[in-house]
């Protein structure tokens, strides 16, 4: 794939080495002495009870050590110490319990765990392990129980929650106005399937002291709860996730299979490492829920927007309550005076969702993006007039300013880098004999989201740095951008600064998530080297006379040095440090959000314009250019950022054309359950991606002027696709994935 960049040199991934040469050791890679392997033995049905389990064979087996199920299981203190498994809608219900009891709540639900002294073994024992069911009817299919939907328990609580029926001006205005459509589109759940399966390694080193090696997008998080679920003291529980292999929000939750491994290491009393199948991925570890969206707009002839209204259901668990943004960017985005949005959720016999690269946001932005391009075609309007015809210069939601807002750089950019101008607004016009040309686009946005954060330094007499954060990098370079913040605020080489992370020792960092890392823990950085600067000036102040009255302001801190401007006195970090006679710097440092952005309503912003081509025979589609372009603040590094967005384009693909998990409803089992069956996009299916970044900063959401990225890549990519073949065919698909048979 070529992309461009507009950084000549950015900073080289700090770990890419590590990663490429194999250094770089993730979860299942870690090797404890004694260690033993589990596997587990999953439910074939999606709703009853067990009504028998024969564990014999399986125990006999070879190797083996244990078998566990509800029938033996030991029982974290965190579980309530009743019989049934509680399931409270009215609350929101709770995570699955494993090996509580003997119901089945969802098809390929852990039933069963063998534990042997090596992987094959336990793997030979684990299809020896044979179970009876009483069988119950199961509900699988979206569909067909739209009528069941019930608004989401933390929206009954709270009248005000961002889940809530939100109406502003007058309910389902659009009919009023002069032009009106009314559709429907729905969405596939969709899976997560990043390169790392999901694995730990959990290991009691005391009856109450808990390390474990684990994939997760969160060390302290995954820390909290294992502590909660144990009844531990937090600093009791150690967890270790350096190097995440990809993960895409299915590793903000914990799963069954984890505290499955930690009740065997509990049982066994020797470590126990477990990792899924890439089969078992499907069934058990979160998913983009499937969604059905009901969208009415209506607008003046001129293009002014009259109404929105829009409903969207998706699917949660019998047992827990999933819920996501999905009408978020229909509340804020545009001018229209008219906004009613409905959210609810169909509880179903699955496994639970979880959040998926732009969640919700990227679900609805394909109704909504899809549906201003409908109204545009039916008033002759181009689709990114309509687009700044309708933009807003506050937030219509909140009745708020924006802390920073460059949308239209982005509208321009985009135009420009893709031939817009090409465009024609009568669909079906460009052909390249049989294949039909058409182009599309659309718009993405994510809150500009910061927490607090803590960061710890250590400055070596040598003039090194270390820096420390509990957070996670699940591959957007966190530890590079970390880096380079550090040498852009205290002057030191990179190749003389160490970020480390994905330890729960570390500083306070939440989980990677939410495309609020670089502002929260990034900001922290920034704080400790500012409080580094502080205290070397201070050294310079009192050791070295041509620094004696020199302020910060007068001080250059670059190469490792001190300099003063616009004079000739200088010294290296070493040096001074040596003649100070300090030992090393070792301190740590907060920053969180102060209470001047709550004044503001903070968003980043992405536009995706797309080319395609669609055969007239046979309906193949191919993506052949796409130019992406975000006002995500100041970039810290163009490469990894750049990279970020190449991923959400792909990722788009995927949503848009190819990803489609399919579930045979008589089992209410996922028949797509690998990579030849679930079909992610290839090289072949990605284009020339073209990256543009407005870079300006904004100041309100954090020192350094950065907003999130990760989220708004994806966010607006498949509806852009869809508005290209719409342009290329004049056919209008409203069900991803968009495959041929579709369009022929």
């Amino acid at each position: 794939m070529n992309t461009f960049f507009k950084a000549d040199e950015p900073l080289q991934r700090v770990d890419g080495k590590m990663k490429v040469t194999g250094a770089a050791k993730y979860a299942a890679e870690y090797v404890l002495p004694d260690c033993r392997y589990a596997v587990l033995v999953t439910s074939s049905i999606a709703k009853g009870r067990i009504k028998s389990l024969d564990t014999k064979a399986a125990s006999n087996a070879p190797g083996v050590i244990a078998v566990i199920s509800y029938l033996n299981a030991i029982r974290p203190p965190g579980y309530a110490a009743d019989n049934e498994h509680p399931t409270e809608p009215a609350t929101g219900g709770q995570p699955h319990r494993v090996f509580y009891d003997n119901k089945v709540y969802f098809n390929g639900q852990p039933i069963a765990m063998v534990v042997a002294d090596t992987f094959e073994r336990a793997t030979y024992a684990a299809h020896l392990v044979k179970a009876q069911y009483i069988v119950e009817e199961h509900l699988t299919d979206l569909n067909k129980n739209l009528d069941k939907g019930v608004l989401p328990a933390s929206a009954k609580k709270n009248p005000k929650s961002p889940l809530a029926d939100y109406d502003r001006g007058v309910v389902d205005g659009y009919k009023t106005a002069p032009v009106k459509l009314e559709m429907e589109y729905e969405h596939p759940a969709e899976m997560h399937n990043p390169m790392e399966l999901q694995a730990i390694v959990a290991h009691w080193e005391t009856d109450d002291k808990l390390t474990l090696y684990d994939k997760v997008q969160g060390t302290q998080p995954t820390q909290q709860n294992f502590a909660k679920e144990w009844k531990l003291p937090p600093e009791n529980v150690k967890v270790i996730a350096p190097f995440v292999g990809g993960a895409f929000g299915n590793a903000l939750h914990n799963w069954p299979h984890e505290t499955a491994a930690i009740i065997a290491a509990k049982m066994i009393k020797k470590p126990v490492k477990l990792m899924l199948t890439r089969e078992q991925m499907f069934f058990m570890v979160g998913y983009r829920p499937g969604t059905f969206q009901r969208i009415g707009i209506g607008a003046n002839r001129d293009g002014k927007l009259v109404g929105i209204s829009h409903f969207s259901i998706g699917q949660t668990s019998s047992y827990e309550e999933f819920t996501e943004s999905v009408l978020q960017q229909t509340r804020m985005m545009y001018t229209a005076p008219n906004v009613s949005t409905r959210y609810r959720i169909l509880p179903m016999d699955v496994s639970t969702p979880i959040w998926m690269r732009g969640p919700g946001e990227a679900t609805g932005a394909f109704a909504l993006e899809s549906a201003l391009d409908e109204i545009a075609y039916e008033l002759n309007i181009d689709p990114l007039e309509l687009r700044i015809i309708n933009h807003t210069d506050q937030d219509p939601e909140r009745n708020m300013p924006w802390s920073t807002k460059y949308l239209k750089e982005c509208f321009k950019l985009g135009a420009e880098a893709i031939g817009w101008n090409k465009r024609p607004l009568k669909a079906g016009t460009l052909s390249d004999g049989p294949w039909k040309i058409g182009y599309g686009m659309a718009v993405g946005t994510f809150g500009a989201n910061r927490r607090s954060a803590k960061v710890r330094a250590k400055l070596f007499a040598n003039g090194s740095l270390l820096l420390q954060s509990a957070v996670t990098d699940i591959g957007p370079g966190t530890g590079t951008a970390m880096v380079g913040i550090a040498t852009d605020a205290i002057g030191i080489p990179a190749d003389q600064i160490t970020f480390q992370l994905g330890n729960s020792e570390f500083p306070v960092a939440g989980n990677q998530g939410g495309s609020s890392t670089v502002n929260s823990v990034g900001s922290a950085v920034l704080a400790v080297c500012d409080v580094l600067k502080q205290k070397l000036l201070e050294m310079a102040n009192q050791n070295m006379p041509e620094f004696k009255s020199a302020t910060l302001e007068q001080v250059t801190f670059s190469n490792g040095g001190l300099q003063l401007k616009g004079g000739s006195a200088k010294t290296t970090i070493g040096d001074l440090m040596k003649k100070s006679g300090s030992a090393d710097l070792d301190l740590i440092e907060e920053a969180k959000p102060g209470p001047e952005a709550a004044k503001y309503s903070k968003y980043s912003y992405s536009v995706h314009f797309v080319e395609v081509r669609v055969h007239s025979i046979t309906g193949r589609i191919q993506v052949t250019k796409a130019v992406t372009c975000a006002d995500a603040g100041k970039i810290i590094n163009m490469k990894t950022a750049g990279n970020q967005m190449i991923g959400g384009v792909t990722g788009g693909i995927g949503m848009a054309l190819t990803e489609d998990a399919v579930m045979d409803h008589r089992f209410g089992r996922y028949m797509t359950k690998d990579l030849a069956d679930y079909h992610v996009p290839v090289h072949a299916d990605v284009p020339h991606i073209e990256v543009r970044f407005v870079d300006k900063p904004d100041y309100i959401v954090d020192p350094m002027g950065t907003k999130g990225i990760g989220e708004i890549a994806i966010i607006g990519v498949a509806p852009a696709i869809a508005n290209a073949i719409f342009n290329a065919t004049g056919k209008r698909i409203r069900q991803l994935p968009i495959t041929p048979d579709k369009l022929i």
